[in-house]
């Protein structure tokens, strides 16, 4: 019984640190995004880009 005042007050303190680390993670925005990192991850961007404009080729330059 006497576990009883010792395990209530710390239980009651994480719930209230949890809370607090919930509420910072959504008002910080970890959870605005949640499908679009794993379709980073998968999408497939392997293709060159085009080069710039007014790039001058090293081989095209005067040889």
């Amino acid at each position: 019984m006497e576990s009883l005042y010792l395990l209530i007050p710390m239980s009651v303190l994480l719930v209230f640190l949890i809370g607090m680390i919930f509420w910072w993670s959504v008002r910080s925005g970890q959870f605005d995004d949640l499908e679009g990192p794993g379709y980073r991850v998968v999408s497939d961007d392997d293709t060159p880009q085009p080069a710039p404009r007014g790039s001058v080729d090293k081989d095209k330059e005067g040889a």
